[in-house]
């Protein structure tokens, strides 16, 4: 089974190695990860992280929010609405508090 490695630059938190093809609200906890979560639905924008990676596009509902509140910011995205396909860089979005 392939699994994709996150790594949380500028925190104390370890990389951390998850199965590809699966969402990170599944897998990320208090205990794993700087990522806050809220609502694991898209819709309150809690976990609004920055992204270096290949992943797929924001699905419409996603983007609709991402256009509220990181309007022209590319690298932005939910942390509860990515599905994992490869290495992700996560870093904290400047609204965002971790």
């Amino acid at each position: 089974m392939k699994h994709c490695i996150l790594s949380f630059p500028g925190t104390f938190y370890p990389e951390i190695s998850l199965p590809a093809n699966t969402s990170l609200a599944e897998h990320l906890t208090l205990q794993n990860s700087p990522v806050l979560f809220g609502c694991r639905t898209g819709i309150c924008g809690t976990c609004l992280v920055q992204v270096s990676g290949d992943i797929p596009p924001p699905q419409p509902d996603e983007q609709e929010v991402l256009d509220a509140i990181a309007h022209g910011q590319d690298r932005a995205r939910l942390a509860c609405q990515i599905q994992l396909t490869a290495n992700l860089v996560i870093s904290r979005h400047d609204a965002s508090i971790f």
